[in-house]
């Protein structure tokens, strides 16, 4: 369920605005947006797995508080991100 050390340093390199940046909110957002996807695909096949259900609502409402930030500060970089990501809104 959880993402690997490759793939977030992956992610890391795709979305940090420098080398070795890992704190800048693109790239939490998209680490987020990678463990949201592996938990929802998770709870399709566990249904009444309610525990991890409440840790996939507490991981889409950190996403929603980091890209409201991210929109109050830069609209545009913003926009590149949830369209990079493939997010609606």
């Amino acid at each position: 369920m959880s993402i690997t050390a490759e793939k977030k340093a992956e992610l890391a390199n795709q979305y940090g605005r420098a080398k070795g940046d890992t704190g800048s909110p693109e790239v939490q957002v998209a680490i987020l947006t990678t463990r949201i996807a592996n938990l929802t695909e998770h709870l399709k096949t566990h249904k009444k797995d309610f525990h991890s259900r409440r840790g996939l609502l507490v991981m889409v409402g950190q996403r929603r508080r980091l890209l409201d930030y991210l929109r109050s500060r830069s609209e545009d970089r913003y926009s590149d991100l949830i369209k990079s990501l493939g997010l609606r809104r």
